[in-house]
């Protein structure tokens, strides 16, 4: 009678012992560390793209353990009644939370393709048509634009004065050059004096506007080069989200009561 009991409590201890090792990763100084903690790290791991591998999941069941070890000396040291550790903890605690509030937000308010597609053919609209590619020469008073443009038509080059004079530094060290692009993209009075020229012209007169005077000639022109839809798909998306982002935040903001 006695050999059964022992079996039996023996079997018992057995099967408790594989239980609670079925649910930790290992026993640290008698305290149980639980699987679910390598599952979070794995997921977060997962999160970045990173494949959750059997020798990553071996790294990770480590770091779990190691942590473990480092806490438990660090409340043996009494470090975690520090009132430092404890505003640490709230902010941590906090930056879980909003992390949440925002992974929820933005499961309940996905970024659908309509959107991504509605998104771009604005953008296509607002960009299509020609694209210009001119030079400029910036300069502060009107006598120095009149004195280059002499210089000019008795045959100094555009380019090198554009070096030596333009206040424009950007497009200056190029020789003047805009690169391609839509007249929106420049102040009013600019992008008409550009569209008004054919290829190779230059203004007769100044240009002003609130930057200065400027000489233009208009090197090229060319259909709007759009881009494929599904090459900036990602990119919308993105932007989308953020967006969408930005207005929670700022209509929550705006409902709390702040005093």
């Amino acid at each position: 009678m006695k050999n059964h009991l022992q079996i039996a409590l023996m079997l018992t201890l057995g099967a408790s012992l594989t239980s609670s090792y079925a649910q930790n990763v290992a026993i640290v100084n008698g305290k149980a560390v639980p699987k679910a903690r390598v599952e979070a790290l794995a997921q977060q791991v997962a999160r970045s793209g990173r494949p959750v591998t059997p020798e990553v999941e071996n790294q990770i069941k480590d770091e779990v353990i190691a942590r473990e070890v480092f806490m438990q000396e660090a409340q043996k040291k009494g470090l975690d009644a520090t009132d430092d550790y404890r505003t640490q903890l709230e902010i941590a605690r906090q930056t879980i939370l909003i992390r949440e509030l925002f992974s929820e937000f933005q499961k309940n308010n996905p970024v659908t393709d309509a959107d991504i597609k509605a998104e771009f053919d604005k953008f296509a609209s607002a960009n299509s048509g020609k694209e210009y590619r001119a030079r400029h020469i910036l300069v502060e008073k009107e006598d120095q634009a009149k004195a280059i443009i002499a210089s000019i038509k008795k045959g100094q080059k555009f380019e090198e004065i554009a070096k030596k004079q333009s206040k424009d530094p950007g497009s200056g060290a190029n020789g003047g050059d805009l690169d391609w692009a839509s007249p929106g993209n420049f102040v009013k009075e600019f992008s008409e004096a550009m569209m008004g020229l054919k290829k190779g012209q230059m203004t007769e007169a100044a240009v002003k506007t609130q930057f200065g005077y400027h000489i233009i000639r208009l090197d090229d022109t060319r259909e709007a080069q759009l881009p494929k839809f599904d090459e900036v798909k990602p990119q919308i998306a993105q932007q989308l989200t953020q967006t969408k982002m930005n207005n929670y935040q700022q209509e929550l903001r705006g409902k709390a009561k702040v005093e």
